[in-house]
């Protein structure tokens, strides 16, 4: 699948305005993004493009900042290219490194090596990186894991780490189902299998112990209750993918599917949510 890049310069330079600007373009399908010197490069699906997406982004309209922008489509055979110019290690608590295959080993606890072509999650973004900050306090030895919306696979590949035994990695994307094959093979994991399909995809299954969801607000939000059919009683759901000002609809939402709130972090207004199923 192709992706349609945006290259928004934004005048003055702002990290707040950015950090609207990502928010607002989430809402109408933007999935990945690159913070610039200039202001942000966007990334959306090319089946999901169309010439009027950028219509209700507010900030574009707004007098405090010129903000111009140019797109392009991206080929996937261009994706590695591209993050090789940008990608470099980062380390998540001094316990796991997040590399791709041509950097240097790490010594850390944990190491993950990531080939992430355009399928979102080197932990760079800050849901990612949360979540990582989450799973590396879990232990997960001989639990059912389920990774929702994988991307590269780099949770389910943590999870694995952190000793679960049962791993199902989804996502909607031909590209990242292909990418996670290879980044399981990459870091010889043995217990993960990764599937095409979206959340509709989970009646199959019986419960999981633990389910882990890094997608956007609004599809979090549709899906919380068939999350919350497949976890089993006293099971654990990550969720992130929203910003600070969305929780507590995500927590309200929680709470009527019978989750209770454990504990939040929050990185640069972006917040991951741990959440229990009470019997």
């Amino acid at each position: 699948m192709n992706y349609v890049e945006y290259d928004f310069t934004i005048t003055p330079t702002s990290e707040t305005a950015a950090e609207i600007l990502v928010a607002e373009l989430a809402e109408v399908g933007f999935e990945s993004f690159v913070d610039t010197e200039r202001g942000l490069l966007a990334y959306v699906q090319e089946p999901l493009w169309h010439k009027d997406i950028l219509n209700d982004i507010y900030l574009l309209q707004n007098s405090d900042y010129h903000i111009t922008y140019s797109y392009k489509t991206i080929q996937q055979v261009n994706w590695n290219e591209e993050w090789e110019k940008n990608f470099s290690p980062i380390t998540v608590g001094d316990l796991c490194t997040v590399r791709a295959t041509f950097h240097e080993a790490a010594n850390t606890p944990y190491e993950i090596i990531i080939d992430p072509k355009m399928s979102f999650g080197t932990g760079h973004h800050e849901t990612t990186y949360m979540m990582l900050q989450f799973l590396l306090k879990e232990d997960l030895s001989h639990k059912k894991v389920l990774d929702m919306g994988c991307g590269t696979s780099v949770l389910a590949i943590m999870a694995e780490k952190r000793g679960a035994t049962d791993v199902t990695a989804i996502d909607i994307d031909e590209w990242c189902v292909e990418n996670s094959a290879e980044n399981i093979a990459r870091n010889a994991c043995k217990h993960i299998q990764v599937l095409l399909g979206d959340a509709s995809a989970l009646a199959q299954f019986n419960h999981f112990d633990f389910i882990i969801a890094n997608i956007n607000r609004n599809i979090l939000l549709s899906d919380i209750s068939l999350y919350t059919n497949v976890l089993a009683d006293e099971g654990i759901l990550l969720l992130s993918g929203f910003y600070e000002s969305d929780m507590p609809a995500i927590v309200e939402k929680a709470k009527e599917c019978g989750l209770s709130f454990v504990e939040n972090i929050e990185r640069n207004n972006w917040v991951a949510v741990k959440l229990k199923k009470t019997k």
